[in-house]
């Protein structure tokens, strides 16, 4: 198997792992997300995967999506957003642009016109600062579609915005009032 196969898999384990099931290899996350480094590596491992700590520098440094951090010392690493499990990872409240995108799959429309965007399992919204991201990730969830969220109306209206490590805009509820069908690029 190719280091990118090999590298793309272990990737989505640590992401299981960091942001969802620490348990998976019997370790535990502090209050902020950070695991100790050789306990997720000897974890992983003792799972039969193989991994050692330049395979995971190589995946914290070349994952496409910036999903993970280390800590300066490199003796901790975290997921920089998409947690389902309650931790802090330290955002900042930041005033948004005028326009973020949300990408979502065309069957989930109707619910969110009436009820807006909900977090479901995860601790934020996640929203893109762009039309080209959004409706990528709307392709994972089936025929994609692209809304695009008046967020500074939002944040008038008390609403607040974070922004992760990796560029992911975050925020707790999207409202159906903020939200305008943006379309797909066949559109």
């Amino acid at each position: 198997m190719k280091y990118e196969n090999k590298d793309q898999e272990l990737g989505k384990f640590i992401s299981l792992i960091l942001r969802h099931n620490p348990k998976t290899i019997n370790i535990t996350l502090d209050e902020y997300g950070w695991a100790n480094v050789d306990e997720l590596i000897k974890g992983i491992n003792r799972v039969g995967k193989y991994i050692d700590f330049n395979t995971l520098e190589r995946i914290v440094n070349e994952n496409n999506k910036q999903r993970y951090s280390f800590s300066n010392n490199k003796t901790k690493i975290r997921a920089n957003q998409g947690h389902s499990i309650k931790v802090d990872i330290e955002l900042e409240e930041k005033l948004p642009l005028q326009y973020l995108y949300h990408g979502t799959a065309k069957r989930f429309i109707d619910s969110i016109m009436y009820i807006g965007i909900q977090k479901q399992s995860r601790l934020h919204v996640h929203l893109s600062a762009d039309f080209s991201t959004a409706y990528s990730v709307g392709k994972r969830h089936g025929k994609p579609i692209v809304l695009k969220i008046d967020s500074m109306a939002m944040f008038k209206e008390g609403y607040k915005f974070y922004i992760s490590k990796n560029m992911v805009w975050l925020t707790d509820f999207v409202p159906a009032k903020y939200i305008y069908i943006e379309g797909d690029k066949n559109a």
